[in-house]
């Protein structure tokens, strides 16, 4: 798929937002991907992953034995990556601020893991997913992503295959542009701000 490709399906499933947004990170930006409206049809989700694994492979990374993904917005996406690649996914949540396995999930010692997200920042929570991998006795051996919106230069410790790499400006709170200042800002992510 090309970028131009991958991009209208973002748009065709209205995931391409604009407007003032407030990241995860704490970040502002005037562009927000919702990777979960992209992921709700199955088919644009599946052909999507489908494209991100062919790029995974021609990167010769891999074989992996199973795919590990923050909560949430790397979970549907996870799945999807599992079944596409034929291993098991699992998924840790934060317990308390750290990222934790529950649901009965484990992670063989040695295991060969993905580490899978949705949208790649600043790539804090992927690190975070990569610490928790080895404290479970896991190996993460490559990250991949569907949306790297930090033009390639977050740095997870581990090659990243991004399916789309984009510049996409973000801004610390006290550093806004005047246009982007003027306007209202939402939290569209699922996950409360870091306080600082």
């Amino acid at each position: 798929m090309t970028d131009e490709e991958i991009l209208e399906e973002f748009r065709a499933a209205r995931a391409l937002l604009k407007g003032h947004f407030i990241l995860s990170s704490g970040l502002h930006s005037d562009t927000y991907l919702q990777c979960a409206r992209v992921m709700m049809d199955a088919e644009r989700g599946g052909g999507l992953c489908a494209a991100l694994t062919d790029k995974l492979c021609k990167n010769g990374t891999g074989p992996f034995d199973l795919v590990a993904s923050p909560a949430m917005g790397g979970v549907v996406v996870g799945y999807e990556m599992g079944r596409q690649l034929g291993v098991p996914s699992v998924f840790f949540e934060r317990v308390e601020g750290e990222f934790q396995l529950r649901r009965g999930f484990d992670i063989k010692p040695g295991a060969r893991v993905l580490m899978m997200e949705d949208v790649v920042t600043t790539g804090l929570s992927s690190r975070e997913c990569i610490a928790a991998i080895a404290a479970e006795g896991g190996e993460t051996v490559a990250a991949a992503c569907l949306v790297d919106r930090s033009d390639g230069v977050a740095d997870l410790g581990v090659p990243l295959t991004a399916l789309l790499t984009l510049d996409i400006k973000n801004y610390p709170p006290d550093s806004l542009p005047s246009d982007l200042a003027a306007t209202p800002a939402v939290k569209p992510g699922s996950r409360s701000l870091k306080k600082s």
